[in-house]
């Protein structure tokens, strides 16, 4: 299948706003044509596609490193540069990604609610396909990948703009998708990218509301809220991960190590990292050496207030905490630490500074859970596990799209079903309003 570059356009005198909301018409097409595809279908071009990812492994990691190169010169943190990072190994697990996808149930179509109303009329209440949906991110090439997946699963087009962090990755990886689509009789259009237009490009998909169903910001604070307040189409929010991690009175030392340690350093540029730990005053002695040292060794610079440092151990790196510290995302290997005097100091503190990410308790005490769990208002909540645990693999959704700390609609790791809207079917016979 052949679609017009936006060069040829160009040249033919369009402007930015015309060609993606051709774009966006394109998808919307293609939309109408998977809305009919079976789930076998849909599921025999997801392992297209990841077979073809797997393929073109080599041409989409040489293709990232230019990536690379240009984000390190840039001066790019470590945390986006191992977001933007792809490795055969990764690439590999994204395709698995897409084959647990093809593997999950089809939403579309599942029967909600149903009824007959005492006239006769059947009712049902269905779940369908949003029909196009945007998405607006940042130095993630995986993105590309899930997106399209749980979308194309869920009966949808996609419209990607990933960022000029990782425009040759993406562009590769668009490529071999849309291939993958074709070769598979479902529509290339299925899968476009919108990222040779640039930020205007961006802007005209904010402005295409009738023909995009849905917007989805993914990447840092000032993305997600400039796509909030701009933005025509409906948004669905997700949010950085200022990510909290609280050691209870009770908690057993070893379990709380080990857990801070995963959600701290087991990869510190992803939004489920842990940012702030809070540890109970009573719990402090025993276990704040044993945490501040695997944490030291490990390299993590600690953010503390007067009554954690002074558990620090000899040559740790230290500085003093400010409120600043305790409102940042580091996605880097930093930690803000806090003693506080009970529980409700802590819940205090996480109401003041979360962002409705992922909050998680350590402890053995199963009133303090209940509370903690009842009390803090974030979308996920942990208790005894890390907050890593955030994600749509980990919870059995074969990828997400976002993870949404917003409450309308979607709230957490967005997978399928919360790609899908509801239609109201009501058949009767010969049935008129008295």
């Amino acid at each position: 299948m052949t679609t017009v570059s936006p060069e040829a356009v160009r040249a033919q005198g369009g402007t930015t706003e015309a060609e993606v909301r051709d774009v966006a018409r394109r998808a919307k097409v293609a939309s109408r044509a998977l809305a009919t595809a079976n789930r076998m279908t849909k599921d025999a071009a997801l392992r297209a596609v990841a077979d073809a990812l797997v393929a073109a492994a080599d041409e989409i990691v040489t293709a990232n490193a230019q990536d690379l190169d240009r984000g390190r010169a840039g001066g790019m943190s470590d945390g986006l540069l191992d977001r933007l990072a792809l490795t055969p190994d990764r690439i590999g697990r994204i395709a698995d990604a897409l084959r647990d996808v093809a593997g999950l149930p089809d939403p579309v179509g599942e029967v909600v609610r149903g009824q007959t109303l005492p006239n006769g009329l059947r009712l049902r209440q269905v779940r369908v396909p949003m029909g196009v949906v945007g998405m607006i991110y940042e130095a993630r090439p995986n993105v590309t990948v899930d997106a399209a997946g749980l979308a194309l699963k869920s009966g949808n087009a996609v419209i990607l703009r990933g960022g000029s962090a990782a425009a040759a990755s993406n562009a590769v990886i668009v490529s071999v998708m849309r291939d993958a689509l074709d070769a598979s009789g479902l529509p290339a259009d299925l899968v476009q990218s919108i990222d040779a237009y640039g930020r205007a490009g961006g802007v005209a998909l904010m402005r295409a509301r009738g023909l995009v169903d849905v917007l989805i910001p993914r990447g840092g604070a000032d993305l997600i809220q400039t796509v909030v307040r701009e933005s025509l189409v409906p948004v669905i929010e997700t949010g950085v991960g200022n990510v909290h991690v609280y050691v209870d009175a009770t908690a057993d030392v070893a379990m709380a190590v080990a857990i801070v340690m995963n959600a701290k350093t087991q990869r510190v540029g992803v939004c489920n990292a842990a940012e702030t730990l809070l540890v109970h005053e009573d719990a402090a002695p025993e276990f704040l050496p044993a945490a501040l040292a695997a944490l030291a060794d490990a390299g993590v610079v600690l953010h503390g207030d007067p009554a954690a440092m002074s558990f620090a151990p000899a040559g740790a790196d230290v500085v003093p905490a400010t409120d600043e510290d305790w409102a940042t995302e580091y996605l880097a290997l930093e930690l803000g630490v806090r003693v506080v005097p009970s529980l409700d100091a802590a819940i205090e503190h996480i109401r003041t500074w979360s962002s409705g990410h992922t909050e998680a308790i350590v402890t053995r005490d199963i009133a303090a859970a209940d509370r903690f769990v009842a009390e803090v208002d974030s979308a996920a909540v942990m208790v005894n596990a890390s907050t890593r645990f955030t994600d749509g693999g980990e919870l059995g959704l074969g990828a997400e799209i976002g993870i949404s700390t917003q409450k309308l609609h979607a709230r957490g790791p967005m997978g399928l079903t919360e790609l899908t809207t509801t239609k109201w079917v009501v058949t009767g016979d010969g049935h008129i309003k008295p």
